[in-house]
């Protein structure tokens, strides 16, 4: 009877055991807040809405928009243009941010630059096939909203510093085609970062770049140039 009591005892201490495992792993999803919903949570909060009249226009990507009101902060000093770029995010990470950094803040369009860090193998790799499902989802969403959808086609890159095993160059070419036939097919605005950068290699050209992957102030001028036509043509402004 001892015998079987003990067993009972040892049994009922594994089961609770393994039970609570998930619960804990559960909790540790939560803590580290994957999407870094966290970063623009008080911003958002202090952003008043829109005024009568305005066009507010959300940038939504990684280190190449966060790095950008960084080199030339007086470019997002309107308070229209909204930079909601976080370094190193894959395009997953930007679908679980669109609702709250994105349709939230009540913008007329939103600049949606994808992919990168996906082809880079940040946080695994994703396929351009992936890629292009995400920038569906947002971009189903943003019209569901009434939000004018502006794709990039990204900027050139031959290599990645932190990771030259990649060779980055032919997939991006391959993603900003099926971003720019996706941009045609549901009469979305294309903003081409890829074409004014691009040197013989299919990178940046060096005198545009700080590492080959991110522009320079010189770089960053360029694009805010091509910024305004496509914002342009997708708000209806006239010249």
């Amino acid at each position: 009877m001892k015998h079987y009591l003990f067993m009972a005892l040892v049994a009922l201490c594994s089961c609770n055991s393994f039970a609570q495992q998930p619960v804990r792993n559960q909790k540790e999803d939560f803590s580290d807040d994957w999407a870094a919903l966290s970063k623009y949570k008080k911003e958002n909060a202090a952003l008043p809405a829109p005024k009568k009249g305005e066009k507010r226009v959300v940038f939504l990507g990684s280190s190449i928009f966060e790095f950008w009101k960084e080199k030339d902060p007086k470019y997002f000093n309107n308070q229209s243009y909204i930079d909601r770029g976080i370094s190193g995010q894959i395009s997953p990470q930007l679908l679980i941010r669109f609702r709250q950094d994105v349709i939230d803040l009540k913008p007329a369009a939103v600049i949606i630059l994808a992919g990168s860090n996906d082809i880079a193998g940040n946080k695994g790799h994703v396929t351009n096939e992936g890629i292009m499902d995400h920038i569906k989802s947002m971009s189903e969403l943003a019209k569901l909203h009434r939000i004018k959808v502006i794709l990039c086609k990204y900027l050139p890159i031959y290599e990645y510093p932190w990771n030259k095993s990649i060779q980055p160059a032919e997939k991006i070419v391959d993603l900003n085609n099926r971003i720019e036939a996706y941009a045609k097919e549901n009469n979305f605005t294309i903003l081409d970062y890829w074409t004014p950068l691009v040197d013989k290699r299919k990178g940046q050209r060096q005198e545009l770049t700080v590492d080959g992957v991110h522009p320079n102030l010189a770089g960053y001028k360029i694009m805010e140039e091509v910024t305004e036509k496509a914002i342009d043509e997708a708000l209806g402004r006239r010249k």
